[in-house]
């Protein structure tokens, strides 16, 4: 059975993911900061919870402890945890990164050893066209219009980290997907997006490739996108 942790899984796109793997035969590992939500929304899935801040070493370590023993691997590692600041400034830069940069480092590396046990290793950061060179500055696209600098900076972050580590490990599948604009808490003040079961599906294919599947890529539902 394919064992799969979800950083940030108690709401939206991760929830939808967890519930949609979980329905694959998976055994899912629900990742999430808050105790009580993560609890609540593994229980909901019949998935298992694990208490994971990725902006902590501590909690990120003892994370991928309590699957070693369990599991004493990991088949599949989905980078969703993040956050969305509005306002400018020195704080919400380090908040910004921390999350949705840094914590793809921290989950990463204390689960290579992990990662490295599996038949088919894969990794898939949920990142964003906002992060997109390309997307941001061609005038047709929609995030062109959107003034959030230090989500676009560090989701910019998260897609050149995937792609890098891609590199550095050759024998474990690491690809980025922008998986379209979707409703959620994060994104509820501006009214926009579709569900987040079709998001997750987006998310699912890359989380299910086989072997010889793609590495080094940033995609959405339609495929490799332009940087």
């Amino acid at each position: 059975m394919t064992v799969t942790l979800i950083t940030g899984a108690n709401k939206g796109i991760g929830f939808e993911t967890a519930k949609q793997l979980q329905e694959l035969g998976h055994t899912v590992y629900v990742g999430a900061r808050d105790a009580e939500r993560g609890e609540r929304a593994a229980a909901a899935l019949g998935a298992r919870f694990v208490p994971l801040d990725v902006t902590d070493d501590a909690s990120v370590e003892s994370a991928l402890a309590a699957i070693d023993a369990a599991e004493g691997r990991l088949d599949v590692l989905i980078h969703n945890a993040g956050i969305l600041e509005t306002e400018l400034g020195a704080a919400g830069a380090q908040r910004s990164f921390d999350t949705n940069a840094v914590g793809i480092v921290r989950v990463t590396e204390a689960a290579l050893p992990l990662l490295q046990r599996s038949s088919n290793p894969n990794v898939v950061t949920v990142s964003s066209s906002m992060g997109s060179f390309w997307a941001v500055n061609n005038p047709e696209r929609p995030e062109s219009g959107l003034p959030f600098p230090l989500y676009a900076a560090s989701k910019s972050a998260a897609t050149m980290l995937t792609v890098q580590y891609a590199k550095l490990h050759p024998q474990i599948k690491f690809n980025a997907v922008e998986p379209g604009p979707t409703a959620t808490d994060m994104t509820a003040a501006f009214d926009f997006g579709r569900p987040a079961a079709e998001s997750a599906r987006v998310v699912v294919r890359l989380a299910t490739l086989d072997a010889d599947g793609p590495t080094g890529t940033y995609t959405d539902e339609n495929g490799t996108l332009p940087w």
